[in-house]
């Protein structure tokens, strides 16, 4: 009797969470929200479509998505498969600041920013002329083409700990009307950190450039390599 109460009882509860688990499955449908693991990959191929994502990268999404389709949600890659495919999604392709390249204004944002530091700020005014300059001289010798990735400029900034470097980096941007960026580099002993894991390991991760330029949000922000001494 004892036993039979048990069973009875086991039973009565495992009918119940079922009940409800089929209650919530059919509000959840009814939202909208359904988790259906058969739908995740129709999901993924509209992102894949939406996305302004260059054909290279579009190729290797679109095999990436059929090996997917293929194997179990339960499978062991599908997640790794999942959190490659939501990078390639989230990186922002084809999304670009306008550089303004007013040289007053810039001068303006600079001397607004930093109080003297004469030389350096004339440096970083001479910089962005010429960077309107080369500009403008390709933009005549080819309209169609897109200027911004053709201008990628390397400045160093030298000095002790405290005397700006960062926050000229910070008015650089904002005088060119771009998105700012710092990755430090000061502790990093691992080259795997900065160029990103094999996605063969287990929680692989892209390097920290590129988790950079998405949280930008553009593709052309400006980019600091704080403490580039220290790695």
């Amino acid at each position: 009797k004892k036993i039979k109460s048990e069973v009875q009882e086991k039973m009565s509860k495992t009918q119940r969470n079922y009940f409800l688990r089929q209650q919530l499955e059919a509000i959840k449908k009814e939202l909208g929200e359904t988790d259906d693991p058969a739908s995740v990959p129709d999901d993924y191929a509209e992102r894949i479509e939406d996305s302004d994502m260059p054909d290279e990268a579009r190729k290797e999404a679109v095999r990436e998505l059929e090996r997917m389709q293929q194997m179990s949600p339960q499978s062991a890659e599908y997640p790794i498969i999942k959190t490659y495919l939501d990078w390639l999604i989230d990186l922002p392709w084809s999304k670009l600041s306008d550089d303004s390249g007013d040289i007053t204004d810039a001068r303006r944002i600079l001397d607004e920013d930093h109080y003297g530091l004469e030389e350096i700020k004339a440096r970083l005014i001479e910089y962005i002329a010429v960077r309107r300059l080369v500009k403008d001289r390709e933009g005549a010798q080819n309209e169609a083409e897109d200027n911004n990735t053709a201008l990628g400029v390397i400045l160093c900034l030298a000095g002790p700990p405290g005397v700006g470097k960062t926050s000229l980096g910070r008015s650089v941007a904002r005088a060119l009307g771009r998105k700012f960026t710092r990755m430090s580099l000061g502790g990093v002993r691992d080259e795997a950190e900065i160029r990103g894991h094999r996605r063969t390991y287990i929680g692989a991760m892209p390097g920290r450039i590129i988790q950079s330029i998405k949280r930008a949000g553009t593709r052309n922000p400006v980019f600091m390599l704080d403490e580039i001494d220290k790695i």
